[in-house]
């Protein structure tokens, strides 16, 4: 790798121990992936606090959260200080939230350690935002904006909806960048790479939240790690999907396959043609996605599902929209969840606060479910006692809680979840 003067100066320890402990990890990062250089980043998105009890053991035993920080994010041998973000960063989703540990069955000596990790995060100017959807809450980068951040659904948004550049980075390349404001210059930080290269034609209207997700999940698995690229039935989509569908379709691609890029032709920033898509590339091939492809991933996704009987509604991964909360309420509004089931939301800490004052988290409540922030059920791995079947309206959690938590799991509308929630019994249909 070419290192201009700053990056040596900082890889030769002008800027501290810490500082050179990241710049090393982020020359040995790019060498290994084939980058000739680094590129500035302003913008990072990462996992740096020890909410697990792997890293509040580790935190106790080797003298606190330099030491987590150390290890899990610079991958340095020796412990050192850190000191505070070079550049903006934010805070991804936690293994729990804090008002409901108990509730997430959370060890006791997690959260007992959970403030000093807190205090440390934001003492390190880390923004506190504790969620998989940083774009809900005031992390919202610019079209070419290069960035660092980790989380499948986030990433696949920033990239495709947003038009920022970045990859799927790690806790430890994250960490570095934060430290740096450096990442390594590969991958879908260059034009070509950016590129269209399979294309989905449409034969069906696809409109509902769920049904996005139905088409994210499908495309997943037939491109994996490519660039595919979607053209709507008559070439324009009779309904343009709003952040909620954007955000659920993104989810599930980068689940059943590993899409970090996708292009909806006329919808999103660099796919306002199909010809500006592809750009130079032509097609590697082509599928037709219709109604018939419609149910096979209907049934792909409910696949572990065989009991009518729900224990559990989980709604909000990634974490609920304000529209998707206020959504929910009207299904749930003067009725009541089941005795023998129980229905969470996870939603981010921001969010949460404006549903509070909205009187969206009363509604929810008195109806006997929790509007929860910080984590979910994939994150935390709790999920209430006695849970055999969950419903859920997120193709993404379909795919992974099952094998997460050893359960079935239905696929369906919100609609569908919130009457399993009330009923305790699954009655959603392919329709």
């Amino acid at each position: 790798m070419r290192l201009n003067d700053d990056e040596q100066a900082m890889l030769d320890g002008r800027d501290g121990p810490a500082v050179r402990r990241a710049m090393d990890l982020l020359v040995r990062y790019g060498e290994a992936l084939g980058a000739e250089r680094l590129v500035d980043t302003n913008n990072v998105t990462g996992t740096f606090a020890a909410t697990s009890p792997l890293m509040v053991a580790f935190a106790e035993k080797h003298g606190g959260m330099d030491a987590v920080f150390s290890e899990f994010n610079l991958d340095s041998p020796e412990i050192v200080q850190v000191p505070p973000a070079r550049v903006f960063t934010s805070h991804l989703q936690l293994t729990l939230d804090p008002q409901h540990a108990e509730r997430m069955h959370v060890p006791q000596d997690v959260v007992r350690f959970y403030p000093k990790s807190e205090a440390y995060t934001a003492g390190r100017g880390i923004q506190l935002t504790h969620t998989c959807t940083p774009y809900q809450v005031g992390n919202v980068p610019t079209r070419g904006e290069h960035c660092a951040w980790m989380e499948s659904s986030a990433v696949i948004y920033c990239n495709s909806v947003l038009g920022a550049r970045t990859n799927a980075e790690g806790r430890e390349s994250a960490g570095a960048a934060m430290l740096t404001g450096k990442i390594p210059y590969w991958g879908y930080h260059l034009d070509e790479n950016r590129l269209g290269t399979h294309l989905v034609q449409l034969d069906i209207e696809v409109e509902t939240t769920s049904d996005w997700g139905l088409l994210g999940y499908f495309i997943g698995d037939w491109v994996q790690e490519r660039v595919p690229v979607v053209r709507a039935r008559n070439g324009r989509f009779a309904s343009v999907p709003n952040l909620a569908r954007l955000k659920h379709f993104g989810a599930a691609a980068a689940s059943s396959g590993g899409v970090e890029m996708y292009h909806l032709v006329g919808v999103t920033p660099e796919a306002l043609t199909l010809e500006q898509a592809f750009g130079r590339n032509t097609p590697v091939d082509t599928v037709h996605y219709g109604q018939a492809e419609r149910r096979r991933t209907w049934e792909q996704l409910n696949a572990t599902a065989g009991d009518s009987k729900v224990d559990y509604v989980m709604l909000g991964c990634p974490h609920y929209t304000l529209e998707q909360i206020w959504e929910a309420c009207q299904l749930l509004e003067g009725r009541k969840v089941h005795a023998h089931c129980e229905l969470w939301i996870f939603t981010p800490r921001a969010i949460k606060a404006l549903a509070d004052q909205n009187g969206y988290t009363k509604i929810i409540e008195d109806a006997g479910g929790r509007l929860m922030s910080d984590s979910c059920s994939a994150m935390s791995r709790g999920v209430p006692t006695g849970t055999r079947v969950v419903a859920l309206d997120s193709a993404k959690h379909a795919h992974y809680l099952p094998a997460i938590a050893g359960v079935q799991a239905w696929y369906g509308s919100t609609a569908d979840c919130i009457n399993a929630a009330c009923t305790g019994r699954w009655e959603g249909r392919f329709a």
